[in-house]
C-alpha cells in the first residue's frame, strides 16, 4: 500500500459522515478534517457542551447528535433520529476503566467499544450508503474473549485485558459484518483503522492518578499529535479500498508513522470466533443485521 507520509484527504462534498467520540481526540481530528473538506459532519456525542465546543473548532456543515454508546436506548433514540448517512465512523472508546457496567448490565468497555457500536451500525445499515468504518488498536492481540463470561462477573477483573478483548471484539465485527454484508448482495464495505499510539485524553478515566500519568508520558514519549493519528481512521473513511482492508501507522511496531496496511491477530481472523460473537452480541443487545 502505497501511502506514505499521506495526508490528502480528498474532497467530500454532498457525502455525510457520522462519528462518534467527535467531542475530542481522534474524533475531533477526524471530523474537523473532515468538515473542512466539504462533508456533513454529525458529531455523536455523549456531552452536548463538549460537542458545541468541538464544533466551534470546525469549518463547514457540522451537526450535533446526542449518543451514549453504552446505553442502548440512546443508541436506539439517536439511530431513529438521524436519516440517511454515507459513511459510519466507529470511533468513540474507553480505556482501562474501574469495573462499572452499562445501564443494560454490560462491562463498561464491552458495552462502550463494542456493544454500542454492534447495535448502532445495524441500525443505520439500511440508511447507509458507503461504508462503515472500525476504529481498533493493536491492543487486540492481547485480547481472549471468553464468549462465557463477556461481562467479567465470573473472572477477576482487569482493566487493560477488559480492554483488549473489546478491540479484539472490534475487529471481528468487522470482518464478520463484511462477510455478511457480501453474502447479502450489499455493495456496502466495511473497514478499519487504529491510531497507534497517539496523545489524547483517553487514559484520563483508569481512576488511578498513576496509571492515566504513565499512559499519558507513554503516549507523549513515542506517539504521535492526534491530527496524525487521525490519518488511518481518515484513510479508511475516504480512499478506495476493498471491505476488510485494516491500516495503522507504519512504525515502531505500528506506534507512529504514517498510513499503510496492518496485520491482525490469529484470533481477530477466526470466522467461527466472530461468528459466534455475533450471535452473542445480538442477544446481548436485542438488534439484528437488518439485510437479507
Amino acid at each position: 500500500m502505497a501511502t506514505e507520509r499521506w495526508q490528502d484527504v480528498p474532497r467530500q462534498d454532498g457525502r455525510r459522515f457520522v462519528v462518534t467520540g467527535a467531542s475530542g481526540g481522534i474524533g475531533l481530528e477526524t471530523a474537523k478534517v473532515l468538515a473542512g473538506r466539504g462533508a456533513c459532519v454529525v458529531l455523536a456525542v455523549r456531552d452536548l457542551d463538549r460537542g458545541r465546543a468541538a464544533a466551534e473548532q470546525m469549518s463547514g456543515d457540522v451537526e450535533l447528535g446526542l449518543l451514549d454508546l453504552a446505553d442502548l436506548a440512546s443508541v436506539r433514540s439517536f439511530a431513529e433520529g438521524i436519516g440517511s448517512i454515507d459513511v459510519l465512523i466507529n470511533n468513540a472508546g474507553v480505556l482501562a476503566v474501574p469495573f462499572r457496567t452499562s445501564p443494560d448490565g454490560i462491562e463498561l468497555h464491552l458495552a462502550t467499544n463494542h456493544l454500542g457500536h454492534f447495535a448502532l451500525t445495524n441500525l443505520l445499515l439500511p440508511r447507509l450508503t458507503d461504508r462503515v468504518v472500525v476504529v481498533g488498536s493493536p491492543s487486540h492481540r492481547h485480547g481472549h474473549l471468553d464468549l462465557d463470561d463477556l461481562t467479567w462477573t465470573r473472572r477477576r477483573y482487569r482493566p487493560y485485558a477488559a480492554y483488549a478483548d473489546s478491540k479484539l471484539a472490534n475487529l471481528l465485527f468487522m470482518a464478520e459484518l463484511q462477510r455478511r454484508l457480501t453474502a447479502a448482495g450489499s455493495t456496502l464495505r466495511v473497514t478499519g483503522a487504529h491510531p497507534g499510539s497517539t496523545a489524547t485524553g483517553i487514559t484520563g478515566s483508569t481512576g488511578s492518578r498513576l496509571k492515566t500519568t504513565v499512559g499519558d508520558f507513554g503516549h507523549r514519549l513515542v506517539g504521535m499529535k492526534a491530527w496524525q493519528g487521525a490519518l488511518p481512521t481518515l484513510y479508511a473513511a475516504t480512499m478506495d479500498v476493498p471491505g476488510n482492508t485494516y491500516v495503522g501507522p507504519n512504525s515502531f511496531h505500528e506506534l507512529r508513522g504514517w498510513v499503510t496496511g496492518v496485520g491482525r491477530s490469529q484470533r481477530a481472523l477466526d470466522p467461527d470466533l466472530a461468528k459466534a460473537l455475533w450471535t452473542e452480541s445480538e442477544r446481548l443487545s436485542g438488534v439484528t443485521f437488518p439485510l437479507r
